[in-house]
């Protein structure tokens, strides 16, 4: 089902509701912008905010969350949020005591979702069973990882008593995934796009543009719901109020099949991130 308002949620295989779209913070700075921004999305109408310890922003998103939960007279438990273990804390030990470190920065009690954020090699499996023990704690809604590609998630599973309940992984017109969409769909693991606008680097593409006119839309707003349309969930990331609403503002409209499939065709295989299965950090 594809989502037809900002609200809307997918439900995980342990039955944890996630909403569809939410607001990304990576590479913003801690400070006053990245508080203005997180609370701007709140107040219109997102529910998912998603950070990562490596993005050492945690306390300007918790301060935000809190001031947003009082201005709009919200719950916690209105609020979805996500956080990642770095590299250097994967570890039985290490990887619990890197999620509290997250959880007193963002001054939360719990997070709904805590992801590995990186496979590295000969380390997830103790992170793993880390998150595993967190989640069988009660200490955070739902456990899953970012930028694994299919091996390490059969790795993973292999030893797992709990499996993955997403992945998060680069993901836009020009690195479609489809056997590890697949894949991901077939196990009941549900699929997030990091990076869905490329970075800006699809902007100008005569495909994108021609569908986007078509509809009204920018080239923005037409992979932000050819996500959607795929099941995929999606948190773009943007510190300007404008841009924040009109990212949202794709529940109104639809892809044609024909649209999805040219948009499908785009795809080159090309990361603007590292690539899962040979990066040094």
């Amino acid at each position: 089902m594809t989502a037809i308002n900002l609200q809307d949620t997918t439900t995980l295989h342990n039955g944890v509701k996630m909403p569809w779209f939410g607001i990304g913070v990576f590479k913003v700075e801690e400070g006053s912008e990245l508080v203005k921004a997180v609370k701007a999305a709140i107040k219109h109408g997102y529910r998912s905010i998603d950070t990562a310890a490596i993005y050492e922003n945690e306390k300007s998103v918790g301060q935000a969350i809190h001031e947003a939960l009082t201005e709009n007279k919200l719950s916690r438990e209105d609020l979805f949020v996500t956080s990642k273990v770095w590299n250097a804390d994967l570890g039985y030990e290490s990887t619990l005591a890197a999620y509290e470190t997250s959880l007193n920065k963002l001054g939360l009690d719990y997070l709904d979702l805590y992801l590995i954020h990186w496979p590295v090699k000969g380390k997830y499996k103790q992170a793993w069973r880390a998150l595993e023990t967190l989640y069988k704690e009660g200490r955070v809604k739902a456990i899953g990882v970012s930028n694994f590609q299919i091996h390490h998630l059969e790795d993973v599973m292999k030893d797992a008593e709990i499996k993955p309940m997403v992945n998060q992984v680069e993901y836009h017109p020009y690195l479609t995934q489809t056997e590890l969409l697949a894949f991901c769909k077939e196990q009941g693991i549900q699929m997030e796009a990091w990076s869905p606008l490329m970075q800006g680097q699809l902007l100008d593409n005569p495909v994108l543009k021609e569908i986007a006119d078509k509809h009204g839309k920018s080239v923005a707003q037409v992979i932000l719901r050819w996500d959607l349309q795929h099941g995929v969930v999606t948190i773009p990331k943007s510190t300007k109020e404008h841009r924040i609403i009109e990212n949202a503002s794709v529940f109104d409209f639809e892809l044609t099949n024909e649209e999805v499939a040219r948009i499908d065709e785009l795809n080159q295989n090309h990361r603007v991130g590292p690539d899962p299965d040979n990066f040094d950090f």
